[in-house]
Order: structure tokens, then sequence, then C-alpha cells
């Protein structure tokens, strides 16, 4: 087995998940994927232990399930081995608001939002302990723009980057790296899933390019990393705005836009 830390890759049997499983095995890291394809996570362990000869351990779950989240909570709280974790699962539904229905969006949160934070939550404490490691949580630019008109998978991928955030200033100071990664549109399955034709698309990535521009931000310390953003000083200003709007929350009267009329 490798010395260097396992990483758990969610959602790894094809798209994002697996070129993140391929990667992280060829930079020498032993690996847990978990996924719910069993048939199509055997064959991609099966090639990275062949290609790379690192440890590839391989647990079918479903994550929106409850005892299978449970059980990978569990594998993380108390395998040692493993010191990154990449959030990675994720689904979207199909048409717009008003057209889904409440199990399908359910579901979508169960995933997108539940099994991120619990699996978060489960591996944070003992890499706290051990003053070191990471966690990657894929979020995704529409978690930016509510004009996309994904309104639901937006507000999921907008709790991603802000859990990301705020498990960033809780865990940096304990040695622990947090980095939220914002793809746009790449070229995955989650396509054929929505009833989309991604050759239909604008300016859709390819999955190796996303993880390995997402890779180089993982190896900078970036807290945020957005691939497709040609300009970084755009992210920064408006984090930056963000952060100027802080001192003026804490007010004991409302605004002076917001007083009554005399």
């Amino acid at each position: 087995m490798s010395m260097k830390p396992a990483v758990l890759v969610t959602g790894s049997s094809t798209g994002i998940g697996a070129v993140y499983a391929d990667r992280f095995a060829r930079r020498g890291h032993d690996l847990v994927l978990v996924a719910r394809n069993s048939a199509r996570l055997g064959a991609l362990a099966e090639r990275l232990r062949s290609e790379t000869g690192v440890y590839v351990d391989v647990v079918p779950a479903d994550l929106t399930d409850p005892q299978d989240l449970a059980r990978i909570e569990q594998r993380l709280r108390e395998d040692a081995r493993i010191g990154v974790l990449v959030n990675n699962a994720g689904t979207a539904i199909q048409g717009g608001f008003l057209r889904q229905h409440g199990e399908d969006l359910s579901k979508l949160i169960a995933l997108n939002v539940t099994a991120v934070t619990r699996l978060a939550n489960a591996v944070a404490l003992r890499l706290a302990e051990a003053g070191e490691g990471a966690i990657i949580n894929l979020a995704s630019v529409v978690g930016l723009a509510p004009e996309m008109s994904a309104t639901v998978y937006g507000a999921t991928k907008a709790f991603v980057l802000f859990l990301s955030q705020g498990l960033s200033i809780e865990l940096a100071p304990k040695g622990v790296y947090v980095q939220a990664v914002l793809p746009a549109a790449t070229r995955t399955e989650i396509w054929e899933h929505i009833g989309v034709d991604v050759d239909t698309l604008p300016g859709v990535m390819e999955v190796s390019k996303l993880v390995d521009a997402a890779l180089v931000g993982f190896d900078r310390r970036e807290p945020v990393t957005i691939p497709p953003l040609p300009d970084a000083s755009q992210w920064s200003a408006f984090d930056a705005a963000r952060q100027m709007m802080l001192p003026n929350f804490a007010q004991t009267e409302p605004a002076e836009r917001y007083q009554p009329a005399a």
C-alpha cells in the first residue's frame, strides 16, 4: 500500500469522479471508490490497479439510502488511511421548478446537500485531530447564477460553496485544506439524465481538462477553484465586495431607505 494518504471519491464510476480517481492513482494514492454502479466501479478499479499499482477498494453505495450513507460515514470516521475526501457525487433533475416533483427534489437535495454535508462531517474531526488532510467539494458555477434557470440544483450548489467556505474558515487553522471546485458545463452523463443533448450546448469542457485544472488549484491550496473563469480577479472582486458588506450587517436600526415615511 502507498505511504501517501488514501483518497475516497464519491460518484467515482464515471465522469468527474472517475477522472479524479485516475489522477490520484497516478499520483500514487490508494483509493476508496464509492458509487452505485458496481460493475463500472469494478472495471475502473481493475484498470487503475493494473496501470498504477495502487490499492483500490470498491464500495458500492447509494448515498441517498440512509443505511448506505451511514456505512460510508463510518468508513470515513474509522479508516485512518483516508486523508482526502472527494465529495463528487451529485445529480440534477429535468425541468423548471414548476414541473418538478417533491420526491425528485428530495432525492436531489439528499445527494447534493445531505450526503455532501454528512460525509464532510464524518471525516472532518479525524482530519482536524491529525492536523492534516483535505476535503474537495464539487460545487458549480450555477450556484452563483440564478439566471441559468436551474433553481433547486443551483441552490444545492450554492450550499456546497458556502459549506466549503465555512469549513475552510473552521478547519484551515487545524491543518485541513478545503477546496470548492466550481465547474461550468462539463461533458458528463448528467446531461443524459435531464434530457439535454450536450452537443447543443456552447462552451462544454472535457472532464479531463476540468479535473486537471481543479488539481492545479488543489496543489496551490485555493479555497475556491473555478476552472472556466479566465480572469481570476473577477472572483477576487466578487468575494471582496461580499466581505466589505460584513461590518455593515450589525445595526440596531434598519437602513435609512427602510425607515417609515414621516
